[in-house]
């Protein structure tokens, strides 16, 4: 099919978003992917946080969604390091009822460990969360010249949002 300027290629569109998080670049292929074995386990994947919670997230990762020929259920293993797992054991049937609420219905009946080295193997490689960066103090002046537009408003929401503006803009130049 021809474009309407003439041209049988379509013209490039440029994305203006900036750099996209791998997850969402392949959300759908992991998805559809997942998808064969009666229950999505892609929502296990990209929702894990929400699932597992904070603090189990940052040591864990879903490896494998396991199935028994003729069974029901499915076994659910999951990547931690060594000195993790014995913390992480005492916490299965409480995550184990957090995975099947996600889904609605007894889809994991068991929850196996694997324990690997927080780096360094080939195939167990595990990058868990780190704890977040504080965030670095702005520079008084940039404060002050935030302050500066926002003392132009009277609305205090408003002023609150314009010099957090200015402050944004004013550090992404420096």
């Amino acid at each position: 099919m021809a474009h309407p300027s003439g041209n049988s290629k379509a013209p490039f569109r440029r994305r203006s978003r900036g750099f996209q998080a791998a997850a969402t670049l392949l959300a759908d292929r992991v998805q559809k992917a997942a998808e064969g074995r009666g229950f999505a386990v892609a929502r296990l994947l990209t929702n894990w946080a929400e699932i597992a919670g904070p603090q189990l997230a940052a040591v864990t990762r879903p490896v494998r969604v396991s199935h028994s020929r003729g069974g029901f259920g499915a076994t659910l293993t999951l990547l931690t390091t060594g000195p993790m797992a014995p913390m992480v054991e005492m916490q299965l049937p409480q995550l184990r009822d957090r995975v099947n609420a996600c889904y609605g219905y007894n889809a994991v009946q068991r929850i196996t460990l694997t324990q690997t080295a927080a780096s360094g193997f080939a195939e167990g490689q595990a990058a868990f969360a780190h704890a977040p960066r504080a965030p670095k103090a702005p520079d008084p002046a940039l404060l002050a010249r935030a302050e500066g537009v926002a003392q132009q408003f009277t609305d205090p929401t408003l002023a609150q949002a314009m010099a957090q503006l200015a402050l944004n803009v004013a550090s992404r130049r420096t």
